[in-house]
């Protein structure tokens, strides 16, 4: 197991990311001219000496913080038997960058220290002659893990669990377990509980270790054992599981099949990584990326990656424009409203968006059922119509010291009340179609949204202007 870093070094992480990017600095050629071959070979070897005391987390923070050149330089210079662990730890993109520039080889050396349920993690970015490869050489037993975790489903708990976890029999005494545990070198990460089983794997309940320290060695383990505790099944989504985690302050929690057989546990770090992809995957979702990005990716990579929504952003912000001109008439006789309408589209944008990120929320935490949609839009429609008198009357109030015009200020309130009354609609109805037509409700909101509230707030703002003022 890797060692933790003290606090002191966690705080120096920024510290020593710079001390790389500046010994990187004195390797660049300067006036076409490279270092010498003994102060480059020093400089490396002051980098290697920084990775060496970084944990694996760390060392990751700082490849991905490098240019794809630099990031390779230091890659080569990380050892050997971290790479599997660093592999795990970097960000998918960057971890293609680095897996594109190892031989097969290497990668298969460093897949060999890691766990089955490790392996699996990096198996969809590896070639398949080498996934073959490390397949072949594993042990039996983890070989057969390796496929039983390939087999899940993303996104399912089986997918996540890990295979590393203790066992006891619930006829056998406590100071037999006792004993059986101190035989150990250690114990797996985040152990808080043993699982029970009996002689064909079938779960029987849980012996935490807090009830194990206290309780009578004379006593049998099926005399203590919790037989009530949460049991989840491999092909439970991982969202429920990580939500039961969070609502009964779980460490880890026994992972069985249909049978009721032991097959592995889920653990609480495995729930927070999962919740931190899944939260990162939804911040970009909505804002029209299809994928993590490398922030030094390649210029098409990246133009792969962004086009698709800017399209439909693109076409959205025709028909805004094309709205205006519907009204270059009245913009032309009161050129007051081309300085208002921005204010009114704005504000529209603004309410929808926090709508839609309270309704994607609770949708990924399994807040709403179906009957609960109309109540929902009530009670949107309810907040929009508060928001819309309160702020409309303000603008509406302003408009008119501004202006002189009391109907202006009175177009400009109602104006307000309407486009907040729509964002607000659309912000219940876009999840709610997206999530009927099966698609990830997150995926272009924030677009979808304001290219709603633009179109609608200029022309709700320009119509009304229309036919009340000219």
């Amino acid at each position: 197991m890797t060692e933790l870093p003290t606090r002191l070094e966690v705080e120096d992480l920024q510290q020593n990311l710079g001390e790389v990017q500046e010994i990187l600095e004195r390797l660049r050629p300067v006036d076409g001219r490279s270092p010498a071959p003994e102060a480059e070979a020093l400089l490396l070897g002051e980098i290697r000496a920084k990775l060496e005391r970084l944990h694996p987390a760390d060392v990751a923070v700082v490849l991905e913080a490098l240019p794809l050149d630099e990031r390779l330089i230091v890659w080569g210079l990380v050892k050997a038997d971290r790479d599997g662990e660093i592999l795990l730890e970097v960000a998918d993109a960057v971890r293609e960058s680095l897996i594109a520039s190892m031989e097969p080889r290497e990668l298969v050396a460093a897949a060999e220290t890691l766990e089955a349920d490790e392996i699996a993690d990096l198996v969809p970015d590896l070639p398949d002659d080498v996934v073959q490869d490390v397949i072949r050489a594993l042990p039996q037993a983890e070989r057969e893990q390796l496929r039983a975790a390939l087999s899940y489903d993303e996104g399912s708990v089986g997918a996540l669990m890990d295979f590393d976890q203790v066992t006891v029999r619930e006829d056998v005494s406590l100071e037999a377990v006792t004993r059986y545990l101190r035989r150990m070198d250690e114990l797996p990460g985040h152990t808080d509980q043993l699982f029970v089983v009996d002689r064909e794997q079938r779960l029987r309940g849980t012996l935490p270790l807090a009830r194990l320290i206290v309780s009578d060695l004379d006593l049998e383990v099926g005399q203590v054992i919790s037989r009530e505790s949460l049991q989840l099944h491999a092909e439970d989504a991982a969202e429920d599981a990580a939500q039961a985690f969070e609502r009964y302050d779980l460490v880890s929690a026994p992972v069985v099949d249909h049978f009721g057989r032991l097959v592995g546990r889920l653990t609480v770090n495995a729930v927070v990584d999962h919740i931190r992809e899944k939260s990162a995957a939804t911040q970009l979702a909505e804002s029209g990326l299809r994928e993590e990005e490398d922030i030094f990716a390649p210029v098409w990579n990246s133009f792969r990656n962004r086009w698709a929504w800017l399209a439909v952003n693109l076409v959205t912000a025709f028909i805004a424009s094309r709205v205006i001109g519907a009204f270059e008439g009245s913009i032309e006789k009161l050129v007051a409203l081309a300085a208002l309408m921005p204010i009114v589209a704005g504000i529209g944008g603004n309410s929808g968006n926090q709508t839609i990120t309270l309704i994607v929320r609770a949708l990924a935490l399994g807040q709403i059922q179906g009957e609960y949609w109309t109540q929902l839009l009530r009670k949107e429609l309810s907040v929009a119509t508060l928001n819309g008198v309160a702020w409309g009357t303000l603008l509406g109030g302003v408009t008119y010291l501004l202006y002189g015009r009391v109907a202006l200020g009175g177009v400009m309130a109602l104006a307000m009340l309407l486009t907040l009354l729509l964002a607000a609609g659309m912000g219940v109805a876009i999840p709610y179609l997206r999530a009927r037509l099966g698609r990830d409700p997150a995926v272009g909101a924030s677009v979808l949204i304001t290219a709603c509230t633009d179109s609608g707030g200029f022309f709700i703002f320009l119509g009304l202007a229309t036919v009340f003022l000219l």
